[in-house]
């Protein structure tokens, strides 16, 4: 771990306060560059139970090095204050962009989820489980690239689980039952959580909900959740399954792992593309460019990415099923090489 002084930095204003910790928009002295300052709240520092969690999310990020994961700058000790510094993000939270039950195009919540399943299928092959995905752990930068952070309660198989055998962890919105019956995360524990992320971003509301926990865990555990087709009408009927199958109650039900969920969702748009314009113009790698209703266009200071955009001419099935050949082996050499 990389061991860091707290005199390194110059502290801001808070970003936020959480139960346990505060986080801090801060200067690395250095080098100038603005990061997120995260520091353990002095009432809770002598807790040992506290303490390990904290070091242990540092631990998990300094394990995890994506462009769609938070970046991790290193942490230390301060007169038995533990902190760390990680990336700055200067853009919405895809709960700010959700606030008031809106809802995205469906093409945008396919390219966000294609980044989700990016970032999962890193911390998956790096046996990181994270437990709690949900829009407020899902933040922009100001070029407009979607990042997974707070992996406070996250699980590394790799390492004993700080959790009480028993004890439910996570958001009781984005709960796969498993959390809530108390037993033991898998990665499609995490494709739960990424169903009712995207059933949100496209109907404006969680798949299940009400008035209390109890009420929203026996949903998650019995209730199946209404189909998209029945609510927006427009959607392509192949989302409509991808999300049904993602929100299964049983974890061998649900996809094989997010890479699958990722060919998938590249495979939709893709084929939506080619109805729109005969031709695919998309890069996955890259924030949507699409004029109009484009889900990242009032972030702030938004600047994009030099690579010109992949044009495809896609005039025939043949050709079609080429790209997506392609998409599907970049995604299998990027998990090969992870």
């Amino acid at each position: 771990m990389e061991r860091r002084e707290l005199s390194e930095f110059e502290r801001d204003e808070p970003l936020g306060v959480g139960s346990v910790g505060t986080v801090y928009r801060a200067h690395e002295l250095t080098s100038g560059r603005i990061v997120a300052l995260k520091l353990l709240l002095p009432s809770v520092s002598s807790d040992p139970a506290i303490r390990s969690r904290f070091r242990r999310e540092m631990l998990v990020l300094e394990k995890l090095c994506h462009p769609n994961i938070v970046g991790y700058f290193g942490g230390g000790e301060h007169e038995g204050q533990l902190f760390f510094a990680m990336e700055f993000l200067e853009g919405a939270s895809l709960e700010d962009m959700l606030e008031g039950e809106k809802r995205l195009p469906w093409p945008d919540v396919v390219e966000c989820g294609w980044h989700i399943c990016s970032a999962l299928q890193y911390a998956h092959n790096q046996g990181v489980i994270h437990r709690d995905l949900k829009p407020s752990n899902l933040f922009f930068s100001s070029g407009g690239v979607l990042k997974l952070c707070d992996f406070g309660i996250a699980l590394d198989t790799g390492e004993s689980d700080l959790t009480n055998a028993g004890l439910t962890v996570g958001t009781h919105r984005y709960m796969a039952p498993e959390l809530i019956r108390g037993e033991v995360a898998s990665p499609r524990t995490d494709l739960y959580a990424l169903g009712c992320v995207l059933y949100r971003m496209l109907v404006g509301r969680a798949p299940f909900g009400g008035s209390n926990f109890a009420e929203i865990f026996e949903q998650h555990l019995h209730q199946a959740p209404r189909s998209l087709q029945t609510i927006l009408g427009k959607a392509p009927e192949e989302l409509d399954e991808l999300l049904m199958e993602l929100l299964e109650k049983k974890p061998e039900d649900r996809p094989v792992n997010a890479r699958a969920v990722q060919g998938r969702l590249a495979e939709i748009h893709l084929r939506w593309q080619e109805s729109q314009y005969g031709e695919v113009r998309w890069n996955p790698a890259a924030p949507s460019e699409r004029s109009g209703a484009g889900l990242l266009a009032g972030l702030p200071d938004r600047t994009l990415p030099a690579e010109p955009e992949r044009v495809v001419r896609a005039s025939s099935p043949l050709r079609l099923l080429a790209v997506l050949v392609g998409v599907l082996a970049l995604g299998v050499a990027a998990w090969w090489v992870s």
